[in-house]
């Protein structure tokens, strides 16, 4: 089961790294890594969740995680001094910490954590690759519900509601669908107040457990 870095680092070891740089707050829909920069640092998210994207060379742009509080985020490319291989958005407002390279792989190897961090790695690239194959088979409706799903699951409030500031147009791009084929999948449940427009255009998510059985029925 996918866990995140602060588990498998362990408690005592993510304060420490926390403490390597001061809290940094960073609003919705911000870019905090892009594609294609160098490595130059590993961030700490606190609070918060974020999107991981991949852009095509079209500019069209693929969904291929969300990660919640307790991730590193860009520490892959730090350890083998290669550029951003994905976009990292804040899905929310999100508390971060920015830790220099040099810093962060001192720290890995005063504390031998490189294997521990490869294998979470590992982890990753199979859960990325489980969505690029829901993305290449699954219907509109099933790939909308599992993006808003990974959405909720990562997301820090404690509410029932939790509101998606993306747009129908961005959620499409996300999950390979037409911004269409996303507004008819959101019709029933919005006629069911499952999921309602926000005033920024985005999306509150009300009942996410019957927008999962619905889309199951509509495949």
């Amino acid at each position: 089961m996918y866990q995140p870095h602060a588990t498998v680092i362990g408690d005592e070891l993510w304060a420490r790294l926390k403490a390597l740089a001061p809290q940094r707050v960073r609003p919705a829909r911000s870019v905090l890594l892009r594609q294609g920069d160098p490595a130059t640092h590993v961030i700490v998210l606190e609070s918060g969740s974020t999107l991981i994207t991949l852009a095509g060379a079209c500019g069209e742009r693929t969904l291929l995680a969300v990660r919640g509080a307790g991730e590193l985020l860009g520490e892959l490319a730090v350890l083998d001094s290669q550029p951003r291989t994905a976009t990292v958005i804040a899905a929310e407002t999100c508390q971060i910490r920015i830790i220099p390279a040099a810093a962060f792989l001192k720290f890995v190897e005063e504390h031998a954590l490189l294997a521990p961090l490869l294998r979470h790695a590992i982890a990753r690239v199979r859960e990325s690759e489980a969505v690029r194959l829901e993305l290449a088979t699954a219907s509109v409706p099933l790939r909308l519900a599992s993006a808003l799903s990974r959405l909720v699951e990562a997301a820090s409030a404690s509410a029932s509601d939790l509101a998606v500031r993306l747009t129908q147009t961005e959620l499409s791009q996300m999950i390979g669908a037409s911004r269409n084929a996303v507004v008819n999948a959101l019709r029933p449940w919005r006629e069911r107040d499952w999921v309602r427009t926000t005033s920024s255009g985005g999306l509150l998510v009300r009942d996410i457990h019957s927008i999962q059985s619905h889309a199951r029925t509509q495949a």
